[in-house]
């Protein structure tokens, strides 16, 4: 997820380039730098030439995401039959879940560049991140129940619950109370940190899909452990940080 900010920053004086985007971009892991911000950079381009506005790419974020979704959820069953094949439907998930997380990079990397930040701008992407987010948590947990009905709904509850703990903890790194649990940029440290990279995240979930639909379980089952215990570490690490003071 990316949100731009409310501040404005400087716009530069010829038809901004690809690196000119990509120069702005607010990371988002080692995965998201290599791929899908650049992808955005790409598309942040194509808007700027067409007069776009970064809201506009915004609920297009949203539009695909929950369309995609919204495939998922509604082939699950008849590919848990066997009815329908599953490597077009992960594929479909696959590549537009990650479309779709470009254009949410993209649309902070425009509104930077070409001074077009907001506070409303900002809300706007928040609230398009937590839509498009549930409905990709609504559709993995669609699958793991069709492939696997006996999926105890404890645990599609506590997947749903800690899938936003990502999704909170970046929106509060945005401020001046923003702080981080290791800030080392190491190689092996940004490396266990694609476990909490969302362009990595769903493509693990979109290759599943398309392979093994069957894994969808264990899928959510992991991503719940380690979104779990991120949150038990975020609240050790920010209450020993309030009683110092």
């Amino acid at each position: 997820m990316t949100t731009p900010s409310p501040a404005s920053e400087p716009t530069v004086d010829r038809p901004p380039t690809a690196a000119d985007y990509y120069g702005v971009n607010r990371g988002g892991g080692l995965f998201s730098e290599a791929v899908s911000q650049r992808v955005g950079a790409r598309i942040a381009v194509f808007a700027h030439k067409h007069r776009l506005a970064p809201t506009v790419l915004t609920v297009a974020n949203l539009g695909l995401s929950c369309l995609v979704s919204f495939v998922v959820v509604a082939a699950a069953g008849p590919v848990a039959e066997g009815q329908v094949w599953a490597w077009p439907v992960g594929l479909l998930a696959l590549l537009g879940w990650q479309f779709a997380y470009a254009l949410d990079c993209s649309d902070g990397q425009l509104a930077r560049v070409t001074g077009q930040t907001s506070a409303a701008g900002g809300r706007v992407d928040v609230l398009c991140d937590v839509a498009g987010q549930i409905a990709l948590v609504a559709a993995l947990s669609a699958v793991a129940e069709a492939q696997v009905p006996e999926t105890p709904a404890w645990l599609v509850a506590a997947f749903a619950g800690t899938w936003m703990v990502n999704l909170v903890t970046s929106v509060m790194q945005t401020g001046s109370q923003a702080s981080s649990m290791v800030t080392s940029r190491s190689l092996p440290v940004r490396v266990v940190k694609l476990v909490r990279d969302y362009g990595a995240v769903i493509a693990l979930a979109g290759l599943v899909l398309t392979l093994a639909p069957q894994w969808t379980i264990f899928v959510i089952g992991a991503f719940t452990l380690v979104n779990g215990a991120f949150l038990a570490a975020s609240i050790a690490f920010s209450g020993r940080a309030a009683l110092k003071g």
